[in-house]
């Protein structure tokens, strides 16, 4: 029988690291939040419109179009108003839905949201 969670791993800016497992189907923002991933504020609630819920996705999946889609035009825009610095592998945790296929997927957290 196929697993209805994936296992998600947080780092956070100081270092210290979290697991938690999140449903798939779900936003990684949603999972982050009912984990207890406290820099995950996620203010908006998953509207696309505050840019809280920033991470930075880490490699193999940043590039790999294939276990994570690339963000849309409005991720894309409101990733202009994160706190910390965009970088190449910045998104939006409300915008990713939970796959299969983002199994272990490992993210970074920035130091602040606001």
């Amino acid at each position: 029988m196929l697993s209805r969670t994936i296992t998600l791993h947080f780092v956070s800016a100081d270092g210290r690291a979290s697991t938690i497992s999140g449903k798939i189907g779900k936003s990684l923002m949603q999972a982050a939040v009912a984990g207890g991933i406290s820099e995950v504020v996620a203010e908006c609630g998953g509207k696309l419109t505050c840019a809280t819920c920033h991470v930075y996705v880490r490699e193999p999946f940043a590039s790999d179009a294939a276990k994570l889609s690339p963000p849309g035009a409005e991720e894309l825009a409101m990733l202009a108003f994160t706190a910390m610095p965009r970088q190449a592998n910045s998104r939006l945790s409300c915008q990713i839905q939970l796959t299969p296929a983002l199994d272990g997927l490992t993210l970074e957290l920035p130091l602040s949201q606001y």
